[in-house]
């Protein structure tokens, strides 16, 4: 019979392509989360009943364990960038984080993949890093063997952060960030998937790997190079850090006294503090290297889905042949 794994939201980002390649592989795949009739997408990775969307709330024991049982592996993706009411950063990435590696260790549960993120420091002013790293030591504390893996700002067509700023930039001639000289490390989302897999599968050794692809940049020059991707010319805007905490102290009082009816999208308190720091892979972490994985280019991956923010979308590269052969 195949092998069972849970993916904890396997329907996010990161999870789906996870969810993907473990179908591709052979397994059963049970996708846990919060709406499963949003997740109905999942089922056509594999052949009819091999990958299943299943209700569960991350911050319950019952219903952790209920989509658990039978599992040869267990790979927890749940992580958020804005935490609100019940959905707290604590309640979801660190206390959901031990609740899962506490029930994995109860249940038998082969192996364990935690997707953590670089910058997970028990001591950081970020609650967001603070709870990671709260969390990444719940993971280990209960379940000694599992493997957790550390991206950077990850970046695939479904990403947050490349299709953000590049639909900005479609709005105004300004692009405004914050932290435009902290450096990143972009890693390729299905490198991050790899890499969960191997582990999923025992061929990863248990501990902490930091995963960051090819090239470092700062953010300046990551949205210089996705303007030249999208064939547009804006000026990149650094907003000094003092004016940055004021916006995200703003927005978020304002999702408190609304009581969450305006959801802070924008910048958070708690971002402009993580963007204060450079999200790079460390100098003596575990990394890709170490799993044998070479990681991917931005370049040979944003023009693949960046293309659609063009000026002229899909027949950019046919104008541009014409103006070439015109000169010609």
């Amino acid at each position: 019979m195949s092998k069972l794994v849970t993916i904890y939201g396997g329907s996010g980002f990161v999870g789906r392509y996870i969810a993907r390649r473990m179908a591709k592989d052979g397994w059963r795949v049970r996708v846990a989360v919060r709406r499963p009739n949003d997740a109905m997408f999942v089922r056509p990775y594999g052949v009819p009943g091999q990958v299943e969307p299943v209700p569960c709330n991350i911050r319950d024991d019952a219903s952790v364990r209920s989509v658990m049982m039978g599992a040869d592996a267990v790979i927890n993706c749940v992580g958020i960038l804005n935490g609100s009411g019940k959905n707290s950063f604590d309640a979801v990435q660190a206390k959901g984080a031990e609740r899962v590696a506490r029930i994995a260790a109860e249940q038998g549960v082969g192996h364990l993949v935690q997707i953590s993120a670089i910058g997970a420091d028990a001591n950081s002013n970020s609650e967001y890093s603070r709870t990671k790293a709260k969390g990444e030591a719940a993971v280990l504390a209960a379940f000694p063997t599992a493997v957790i893996l550390r991206p950077s700002v990850i970046f695939g067509s479904e990403d947050g952060f490349f299709n953000r700023f590049a639909a900005m930039s479609r709005m105004a001639p300004i692009l405004p960030v914050v932290g435009a000289n902290t450096r990143f490390q972009p890693v390729f989302v299905d490198d991050v998937a790899q890499a969960a897999v191997l582990a999923a599968d025992g061929k990863a050794a248990a501990g902490i790997y930091e995963l960051g692809g090819p090239d470092v940049a700062s953010f300046r020059d990551l949205m210089a190079m996705m303007l030249g991707i999208i064939r547009r010319r804006r000026l990149v805007l650094n907003i000094p850090f003092f004016a940055a905490r004021i916006m995200g102290g703003a927005f978020d009082l304002l999702q408190a006294v609304t009581l969450g009816l305006f959801n802070n999208g924008v910048v958070t308190l708690d971002q402009v503090r993580n963007l204060a720091r450079d999200n790079v892979v460390g100098d003596d972490a575990k990394s890709f290297a170490d799993l044998g994985i070479v990681p991917t280019s931005m370049e040979s991956v944003l023009p693949e889905y960046l293309w659609r923010y063009r000026p002229s979308g899909q027949y950019t590269a046919i104008k541009e042949s014409a103006k070439n052969l015109k000169k010609a």
